[in-house]
C-alpha cells in the first residue's frame, strides 16, 4: 500500500466516526440516498458509503483517484459550521495561509493549464461545458465551475499569440478555506485541471504532478 493509500484509508476510517447528521447539516450538495451519502465533484456523482467509508463513482463507474477521495474526505474533515459563500472572488495566494504554496501553484498547475490548452480555446471553452462550467464576462475564456457545489472554481484561460504565450489563472470564493484544508484547495486545483484535459482528450503538459 502506497503512502497515499495509507492516507486515504486513514481518512475513510476518519470518516466512519464522524456525526453525519452534522456534515449533512454543513454541506451543501451532501445528501443520503440509500447506503450511500452522495456529492458531486466537478459534475461527476460520488458516493460514500454509510458502513465502509469507500468512494466510487455512481454515474460513470470509473475508477476514483486518490486526489478526488482526498478532497472529499477533506471537506467533510474541515468544513467549520456555517461556513457560506462570500461572493469576494481570489487567486490562490491571496487565501488564508495560501502563500507558502503559491510558488508551487504557479509551477504546477497554473503553468500547465496554461500550456495544456495552449492554442486550444474552443477546446477549453467545450471542455469547461462538458463539467458544467458557467460562461464569464470578460476577455478571454472563464468559466466557473462547481468543484463541489460549496467551492466553486473559476478557471480563466487566455490564449497565447506570436508575441505572449498562453496564461491561465484559477480564483477561489475566499470562504473556501472556511469548507476546506488550504494545501486540499491545490488538489480541488490539480483535479479540476485533470479532469479539463480529459474531457478535451488533450495530455496535461509540463507539470510534475503525480496523479495515483
Amino acid at each position: 500500500m502506497s503512502n497515499y493509500e495509507k492516507l486515504v484509508d486513514q481518512w475513510r476510517l476518519k470518516f466512519l466516526a464522524m456525526d453525519k447528521e452534522r456534515l449533512l447539516q454543513n454541506i451543501p450538495g451532501l445528501a443520503r440516498a440509500g447506503e450511500y451519502f452522495t456529492i458531486s465533484h466537478f459534475s461527476r456523482l460520488l458516493g460514500v458509503h454509510g458502513e465502509t467509508g469507500h468512494i466510487v463513482a455512481l454515474g460513470d463507474g470509473k475508477p476514483v483517484s486518490i486526489y478526488t477521495k482526498l478532497n472529499v474526505y477533506t471537506l467533510f474533515g474541515y468544513v467549520k459550521p456555517g461556513a457560506r459563500l462570500l461572493g469576494d472572488w481570489l487567486p490562490f495566494s491571496d487565501l488564508k495561509d495560501a502563500s507558502p504554496f503559491s510558488a508551487a501553484f504557479e509551477r504546477m498547475i497554473l503553468r500547465p493549464l496554461a500550456a495544456t490548452f495552449s492554442g486550444n480555446e474552443e477546446a477549453f471553452c467545450r471542455a469547461c461545458e462538458k463539467l458544467g462550467g458557467r460562461r464569464l464576462p470578460g476577455s478571454g475564456a472563464k468559466y466557473e465551475i462547481d468543484a463541489f457545489q460549496c467551492i466553486p472554481v473559476r478557471f480563466l484561460f487566455w490564449d497565447g499569440d506570436e508575441e505572449f504565450p498562453a496564461q491561465a489563472n484559477i480564483l477561489f470564493d475566499r470562504s473556501a478555506t472556511d469548507f476546506i484544508h488550504v494545501e486540499s484547495v491545490v488538489t480541488i486545483a490539480s483535479e479540476g485541471m485533470y479532469y479539463l484535459a480529459e474531457a478535451a482528450g488533450l495530455e496535461i503538459k509540463n507539470t510534475p504532478l503525480f496523479r495515483p
